[in-house]
This record gives C-alpha cells, structure tokens and sequence, in this order.
C-alpha cells in the first residue's frame, strides 16, 4: 500500500504539466484609418476581438482568405485563430490600412 500514495502523487504532476494553456484575447483597434497593433503575435485558440472605432465601416481581410471581417462604425466583433501561419490583412475599404497577424501553434 505504501507504493498508491507516490503513484497518485505522480499520475497528479503528470496531469497538471499536460493541461493547456487559456487562451488569450487580443484586442485590435482601427481608427484614424489604422490598424493598431500592425503587428501582432498570438496562438491557434486565441480570439481576436476587432473594434472599430471610426464613423465608417472597415473590413479585416486576410490576404490568404483566412478571414474576412466586416466592421461596420463603432462597433466590434471577434473571431477564433483556427490555424498556425503569418496573416497579411487589410481593410478593403481603404487598402492602406494594413496589418500582421503571426499566428503559433
């Protein structure tokens, strides 16, 4: 019997190390005809959480046609990062408003 408390104790520590991390939500903002952050890194199951905070309607297109996410004014929307891989996106309405999304695994 003294050899089921260490085998507990270990199946414990063995299950604590696999639990995944939570996932994170990333705020990106589009104002002023910018996307801020244009830069940013995040991992498969983060969510994006879009906010327009122009008078105008902008998209968040992925050149890849990952996603395409239309944003009318003053308002927000989110989307899940299903798959790992460097996101080039824009907004269609006005393609110099451009941006990276480096997505890990």
């Amino acid at each position: 019997m003294s050899g089921r408390p260490v085998s507990i104790a270990i199946a414990l520590v063995f299950a604590a190390m696999v639990v995944p991390a939570h996932a994170a939500t990333i705020e990106i903002t589009m104002g002023n005809l910018e996307i801020s952050p244009a830069d940013v890194s995040a991992r498969v199951g983060d969510t994006i959480s879009w906010i327009n905070k122009d008078v105008f309607a902008h998209t968040a297109t992925a050149r890849n046609g990952d996603f395409d996410v239309t944003l009318p004014p003053k308002k927000s929307a989110t989307s899940v990062l299903k798959k790992a891989g460097t996101v080039d996106y824009y907004c269609r309405y006005h393609p110099n408003m451009k941006a990276t999304l480096k997505i890990e695994p």
